[in-house]
């Protein structure tokens, strides 16, 4: 029988997304828990592998950790992995607005998925999504964090104008689950 594994989330919308984009055929159990974490800096990777082990040893047992980017190509990546500090002070009106000065509005949004089976010390497995945008003046709902100001490269739509099945089938986070579900679905973890 195979391990449930906890979703560090306390963000509703997120789980349920999480959820919708892994389908019925991911082969494990998803729950989530609320953990306040210490927030880490570095390099997005090195950050989701330190918040996924921090995790690991509260739960004692398999986890998921999740950490987004939002990389402003003319800031070469940043705000990044402090996305959501920039929110908090900015909100998503304030996100264009850092770019007024340059002509490149172009972004990436980065999701990344650490997996770790419980061991603390052990490895931590790595899937990353990106998905190539620009920030525009928000649009559509303000529900999900910065979603109203990235458009998708080929869409005419932000995140949060285009219709949830259409943004899970395309988004950064969309990706990331997908490789990690192709890892779960062709490995015995």
């Amino acid at each position: 029988m195979s391990k449930t594994i906890v979703f560090v989330t306390g963000n509703a919308k997120k789980l349920e997304e999480v959820i919708a984009i892994l389908g019925k055929n991911f082969p494990r159990d998803i729950t989530s828990r609320k953990i306040d974490l210490p927030e880490y800096q570095g390099e997005i990777d090195d950050i989701c592998k330190d918040k996924c082990r921090a995790a690991a040893r509260i739960v004692n047992g398999p986890v998921v950790v999740e950490d987004t980017s939002l990389c402003f190509n003319a800031m070469n990546g940043l705000p990044g992995p402090y996305i959501k500090w920039f929110m908090e002070k900015l909100g998503v009106d304030g996100l264009p607005k850092m770019l007024a000065a340059w002509n490149d509005k172009s972004a990436q949004a980065v999701c990344t998925f650490g997996y770790c089976d419980g061991d603390p010390d052990g490895d931590v497995s790595i899937f990353r999504g990106i998905t190539d945008g620009v920030i525009v003046n928000p649009r559509g709902t303000r529900e999900f964090g910065w979603d109203a100001c990235f458009q998708p490269v080929g869409y005419d739509k932000t995140y949060a104008e285009l219709p949830k099945d259409i943004k899970n089938q395309i988004s950064h986070r969309s990706k990331a689950l997908t490789e990690m579900k192709n890892y779960f679905c062709n490995n015995l973890v």
